[in-house]
């Protein structure tokens, strides 16, 4: 019981709300596309089409994976930067909404 209770404390603290702008890319390239540039976007359209998942990269270069229930949310950005707000846990990050 203990132990239950340790792990949904450290998850709740390690779980937060955000507002990440960046480029929704690929998971292959990851960081290598957070210039957004048109080569970047062909490339990221590239290999989603190849079955890589998106991703969310900062100008500064953290890479967002994010969850394999929104890939569908962000299919239209691929790509592009956008602005993403949802909720964050380590590396990853749920869609709340995507402009």
């Amino acid at each position: 019981m203990k132990k239950s209770l340790a792990m949904l404390v450290i998850f709740a603290a390690s779980s937060f709300a955000a507002e990440i702008t960046g480029f929704v890319g690929d998971s292959m390239c990851g960081a290598k596309h957070k210039a957004a540039s048109a080569a970047d976007a062909k490339c990221a359209t590239t290999c989603l089409s190849k079955g890589d998942k998106a991703v969310l990269v900062t100008t500064e270069g953290k890479v967002y994976t994010i969850s394999d229930a929104d890939q569908k949310k962000v299919a239209s950005f691929v790509g592009k930067t956008a602005t993403v707000t949802g909720d964050v846990s380590g590396d990853s990050i749920t869609v709340a909404s995507i402009k």
